[in-house]
């Protein structure tokens, strides 16, 4: 008999590929080595669980242990992969309870994904302290926020989460003034819901606007909606220190310090490669492990996929590392199917990305930064232009700002970012789409796209942007 499939790791990558390798071969073993309790969790909506929006920490889970056993997938949790030997097509395991074995595996994918970067902030025993990047994460900020007298328990209602950390927290008195240390999608996001559950929010960004991967024209839009929500934004302001011994006390900044009773540290997150130390597989871009088009390293039958996974740019063919949901969710998918005997690539990545700050919604794709783009061999060109959503005299139209970047010299279109109030965010689609198809601007300008007054003026706020940008391009 074949030796089993063997995935490291039950989140979004791994149970993909698990699925899919079990629906296309069902003959196949497939086994899930799980080191924690948690499987199959939304990450990204974990900050509307915060704030609210979203009642039962349940709500965010995709797949319960049941629904995976009924696949026919052997899911083991509290069994952490500890060693690879690719040469004999070995993991060593080690167990809950402190026991270890082996397991031999015909095809073995690791999919452990990344953890919350923490720099010099220690965040591990100071109350009040937190980074955001699992859903005991979650549950133990929900826990801190509320007031210890009408904290419902009930709120974090899944059997894996770690109950000891959520009474801890919940019984400790609710902060009044949070610091989040951070202004990329985690900072902006928790910005929001921090606000939403009453609290005096500071943000503090290391460089001189928010959401640097989304360009200037969105970053400064949204500081300014976060400003008439009434978070403070210390924009240019890193923090060095977390200032506080049992609980937190300050933040520290510029020689000053800062009096806050909670802060959420969310610089960044970096990919958990340590399991193939020793292996001689090759890394890349960021640190994470490289791979080819169909997920697969340089060691025989290793594949590896999600945020420890390099991919292939569509703009540049590179290799690339962006971790982001959707390419953990394609990419484990394909590796399934790969495994099951059908060949199929785990696909390109440009950066997609989409953010919301109370009522502004931002995309981005591509190049956006000149330095980048110059260090990827084009001659950047960018334009900036603002556009009615919707006809201006049909009810809800809002300005929307468009930025598109192109190369001179071949008028291709290489990256763009959109914000505004009305349905901004799902057009980054169109330009993701344009990348992909690798469109000049003329190509975009040219492009059919939908009109009527509640949806879209005549002239799309994209198409508008491009027949800017080909102006200058032609100039």
């Amino acid at each position: 008999m074949t030796d089993p499939f063997v995935v490291v790791g039950a989140d979004a990558a791994g149970l993909s590929a698990a699925s899919k390798c079990r629906r296309e071969n069902p003959d196949r073993d497939v086994v899930v080595f799980e080191k924690g309790r948690w499987i199959s969790f939304a990450y990204c909506g974990m900050p509307y669980f915060i704030e609210g929006r979203i009642e039962r920490l349940s709500n965010l889970l995709s797949l319960s242990p049941s629904e995976v056993d009924e696949r026919g997938i052997d899911l083991r949790r509290g069994h952490e992969v500890v060693g690879v030997d690719p040469e004999e097509r070995r993991v060593s395991v080690r167990t809950a309870d402190g026991e270890t074995f082996e397991r031999r595996y015909g095809d073995l994918l690791v999919a452990t994904g990344g953890r919350a970067v923490t720099g010099p902030f220690d965040v591990r025993e100071t109350d009040g302290a937190f980074t955001l990047h699992d859903m005991d994460a979650a549950a133990a900020i929900d826990a801190y926020v509320a007031d210890p007298e009408e904290y419902d328990p009930d709120r974090a209602d899944v059997s894996a989460v770690d109950r000891e950390r959520v009474d801890h927290n919940a019984a400790l008195p609710a902060p009044e003034t949070a610091a989040i240390v951070g202004g990329g999608y985690v900072g902006v996001e928790m910005a929001e819901a921090l606000t939403g559950r009453g609290l005096d929010v500071h943000l503090f960004q290391r460089s001189e606007h928010l959401l640097p991967p989304f360009g200037e024209a969105v970053g400064e839009r949204v500081e300014t909606e976060l400003a008439d929500r009434g978070v403070a934004v210390h924009t240019g302001r890193p923090v060095e220190e977390l200032v506080g011994d049992d609980r937190i006390e300050a933040v520290a900044f510029d020689g000053d310090e800062f009096p806050v009773d909670l802060a959420i540290v969310g610089v960044g997150i970096e990919p958990n490669t340590e399991l193939l130390s020793g292996t001689g597989v090759e890394l890349g871009e960021g640190g994470a492990v490289r791979t080819d088009e169909y997920g697969r390293t340089n060691l025989p039958g290793v594949y590896v996929a999600g945020d420890c996974a390099t991919a292939i740019h569509a703009v540049t063919g590179e290799e690339a590392w962006m971790p982001l949901g959707l390419t953990a969710n394609r990419s484990g998918r394909a590796v399934g199917a790969t495994v099951a005997g059908d060949p199929t690539p785990v696909g390109e990545i440009a950066g997609t990305a989409v953010v919301k700050a109370f009522d502004q919604e931002c995309g981005r794709v591509g190049f956006l930064e000149k330095e980048a783009a110059i260090e990827a061999g084009f001659d950047p060109v960018r334009e900036t232009v603002t556009a009615g959503s919707r006809s201006g005299y049909y009810p809800g139209a809002a300005e929307t700002d468009v930025t598109l970047v192109a190369d001179r010299d071949s008028g291709r279109l290489i990256g763009g970012s959109i914000v505004g109030s009305d349905r901004a965010a799902v057009r980054v689609n169109t330009l993701a789409t344009a990348l992909e198809a690798d469109l000049t601007v003329p190509e975009l300008e040219r492009l059919d796209l939908a009109y009527a007054p509640p949806f879209s003026p005549v002239w799309d706020p994209i198409l508008v942007a491009a027949k800017v940008l080909n102006g200058t391009l032609e100039g």
